[in-house]
């Protein structure tokens, strides 16, 4: 699993105008959930999957 920042170095994520985290995969906004280990929360698109570890 990337982090978001590693995610949007690639291209595979971007920010759209509202700082809101869009996949540039399926063009749709990414869920929120908490992590397992409780560090971060996790960043998920919900068509195709990917995740993405946000922390702090």
């Amino acid at each position: 699993m990337d982090t978001v920042r590693q995610g949007l170095r690639a291209g595979d994520i971007e920010k759209d105008t509202y700082e809101r985290l869009i996949c540039t995969h399926c063009d749709e906004n990414l869920a929120t959930k908490d992590s397992e280990d409780g560090v971060g929360k996790v960043r998920s698109c919900p068509d195709c999957g990917r995740q993405y570890k946000q922390i702090g």
